[in-house]
């Protein structure tokens, strides 16, 4: 392949300079003799932040993540706040996570900042994402980095960036940090580090985040009951080993098997496929060992701890995987009775949700008398809200992505304190005769029968880019009149900020930041939501579908007529 596109050949000239070190420009000098397709996908656009920070591809130019694109994002950052703060020195804290490179990269990171006059504290290993939103605060910084690409395959790294609340980037923070960093050149960032202001941390961090974890993620679960609960726990290679096994044993609970083959931290991933708790496979190896010792409950997490996947026994004893609308909604339902029983609502709590999670939340919450908010996607958006609202108290709150915050105390998903709290409700529920299963089963019945269905499709490459972006356009001109045969009778432009009622041929104002999605509802109930991902090369689609349920016997035959229901809006979608 010829490389002809003149912003392609520019960068690349650019990347050959002295400003880049020998071995990069070695690499690229590589690439380009063999003119590898990578070559210009390495160098066609710069990398973006997205909804979960500045995730990509390891490796040479400016769409990969490297030194250099790391260093101008840091650089711009290092600029942002010593404009912000003239009269202090900044404060920076940086975790990493287990991906190949994420401890060379933390420290390129960490000298950037030291360069500017920043002090910096960094992790001496490993930690997860949870914790550096934690240490954020503990340590009264101004600002957090942790180096990690979440479940995204090995050849991956990212860069999240939280403020000073400990939840990620907003606006406006967001927008204008982006733009110092764009007004950057590669030449202007500073790499000579201070090292007498780059402090290690350690232990000192764990031990008050693991406290406060047990803290907020232990309720009314006796020390009989967690004796009686057998739990099997996976890392899935990654950094939740660091905190999770301690954070169970000094909650109380004794009977914690974990996965050996897949204890070790490895940026390999080498007995996975995907690291992702959201994939059944990724949780065989725990189920398999959970059949063994006849577990109660089986937890995986995501590579840096902020994401967890379950599964409990159903009503006919055997282990089945939940999904992640399933575990936010017994969560919540847990956290609202405890509330409820042992506090008294208040009128003052809210628990928050995304535009494309299950809308039986809502529900649930109304049901409680508590207020429910939603957002778009991404955990930051619901940080954001406790930011926005002091005066009100945050409960909890999830996203269908299998991620979950309790309180406040941490500001972001949360798979540390998340896990303790499933651990915690199959204690709870086990000891009253019920179960985790059964109470998703009864909130059905109350609540009406909601199921889920997330389909993504990956497109890679700019091929692959351009595709997604005309999908959407293409949805945005022609929009469907019909999923299952049901009228859609709304539809929801968050690009535009109109919400259109077909019927009446009415026009609301959606009061939230624009962002690339659609959401079409039928006269039926159902709810379909089409998105790119802002951190990897899909597009995806979120179909939701609901009927009600008069008896728990009937749940099975419910249940396959929604299966049927999806099925037949991917046929609509041209999906299967």
């Amino acid at each position: 392949m010829q490389i002809t596109d003149s912003t392609v050949t520019k960068r690349i000239e650019e990347w050959l300079t002295p400003v880049f070190d020998e071995e990069t420009k070695a690499e690229i000098l590589k690439l380009k003799e063999t003119y590898t397709e990578n070559l210009t996908e390495s160098f066609y656009k710069d990398l973006e932040f997205g909804t979960g920070g500045m995730r990509g591809i390891m490796g040479v130019g400016t769409n990969r993540i490297n030194k250099y694109t790391l260093g101008k994002s840091t650089q711009g950052l290092s600029n942002y706040l010593i404009k912000q703060f003239p009269d202090e020195q900044p404060k920076a804290v940086i975790a990493y996570d287990c991906r190949n490179n994420s401890d060379t990269l933390a420290q390129t990171v960490a000298n950037v900042f030291s360069a500017n006059g920043i002090k910096v504290y960094l992790f001496s290993s490993l930690r997860p994402t949870p914790e550096l939103s934690f240490a954020v605060k503990e340590l009264g910084c101004h600002c957090g980095i942790v180096l990690t690409a979440s479940h995204n395959p090995p050849e991956y790294n990212g860069y999240k960036v939280y403020w000073q609340d400990g939840g990620q980037l907003v606006p406006p923070q967001d927008g204008e940090i982006i733009a110092e960093i764009n007004s950057l050149n590669y030449a202007d960032i500073k790499f000579d580090a201070h090292q007498d202001i780059i402090e290690k941390i350690d232990k000192e961090i764990d031990d008050i985040f693991i406290k406060n974890s047990v803290k907020n993620g232990s309720f009314i679960a006796t020390q009989q009951a967690k004796d009686n609960t057998t739990i099997v726990f996976t890392s899935l290679h990654g950094t939740s080993i660091t905190a999770v096994p301690e954070t169970l044993e000094k909650a109380g609970y004794k009977n914690v098997h974990i996965v050996k083959e897949q204890e070790k931290p490895d940026g390999n991933f080498p007995t996975v496929v995907s690291p992702n708790p959201e994939e059944p496979e990724a949780l065989a190896m725990a189920l398999e060992l959970a059949d063994k010792v006849n577990a109660d409950i089986v937890i995986g997490t995501d590579p840096d701890c902020d994401r967890l996947g379950i599964a409990v026994r159903n009503s006919q004893g055997e282990l089945q995987l939940l999904s992640g609308n399933q575990t936010m909604i017994v969560m919540t339902w847990f956290l609202l009775k405890y509330y409820k029983e042992k506090k008294g609502i208040k009128g003052n709590e809210f628990v928050a949700s995304t535009i494309v999670s299950t809308p039986m939340l809502k529900d649930l919450a109304i049901a409680y008398g508590v207020e429910y908010k939603e957002v778009l996607t991404g955990f930051k958006w619901i940080a954001k809200l406790i930011k926005d609202f002091p005066k009100q108290h945050f409960i909890g709150g999830g996203e269908e992505s299998f991620g979950y915050m309790v309180g406040d105390f941490v500001r972001d998903k949360d798979a540390v304190t998340s896990t303790l709290l499933a651990c915690e409700i199959v204690a709870y529920t086990n000891s009253q005769g019920s179960s985790f299963y059964e109470e998703l089963l009864k909130l059905y019945k109350e609540h009406g029968l909601y199921k889920e269905s997330l389909v993504s499709l990956v497109k890679k490459g700019i091929e692959g880019a351009e595709e997604i972006k005309q999908t959407l356009i293409d949805l945005r001109n022609n929009p469907p009149t019909h999923f299952n045969n049901e009228k859609i009778v709304l539809i929801e432009d968050y690009q535009t900020s109109i919400a259109k009622n077909i019927k009446d041929h009415t026009e609301e104002i959606i009061d939230m930041p624009k962002s690339n999605v659609l959401i079409f509802y039928t006269e039926g109930g159902s709810k379909i939501a089409a998105r790119p991902s802002g951190t990897e090369p899909k597009i995806k689609f979120y179909i939701s579908v609901q009927e009600s349920l008069s008896t728990i016997s009937d749940f099975d035959t419910i249940y396959e007529q929604l299966d049927a229901k999806i099925e037949q809006i991917k046929k609509d979608l041209q999906l299967t």
